[in-house]
């Protein structure tokens, strides 16, 4: 698991234990980066299936009732699998898009 920072921005890459593994070290390490947006890229990892993703659900809509953008980054699942809370891209430009667009919302105060 890599861990970089742009901004307000979180981005978390994982290269090789499973998506289990990760789902838990990040609810270890949440206070980290509870107050930036976070991206998980999974462009790296080998097919994924429905399951793999949804891991991500509780600690996704946590992080949107705090107000904070939650992208997820794979171009190797269908996204007509996933449910809509979880918000998946297939690049890291589309992801950083989607927060800029979601910022914009709150300061409106959508």
């Amino acid at each position: 698991m890599i861990f970089d920072k742009d901004g307000n921005i979180s981005i978390i890459t994982q290269e090789k234990a499973s998506i289990v593994e990760l789902v838990k070290k990040l609810d270890v390490i949440y206070s980290r980066f509870e107050n930036d947006n976070i991206i998980v890229n999974l462009t790296s990892l080998k097919p994924l299936v429905t399951q793999d993703v949804v891991e991500f659900l509780n600690i996704s809509n946590q992080h949107r009732k705090g107000k904070q953008s939650f992208v997820i980054v794979t171009d190797k699942i269908k996204l007509e699998d996933i449910p809509d809370e979880l918000v998946i891209v297939p690049t890291m430009q589309e992801a950083y898009d989607i927060i800029e667009m979601e910022e914009i919302e709150r300061d409106l105060g959508f």
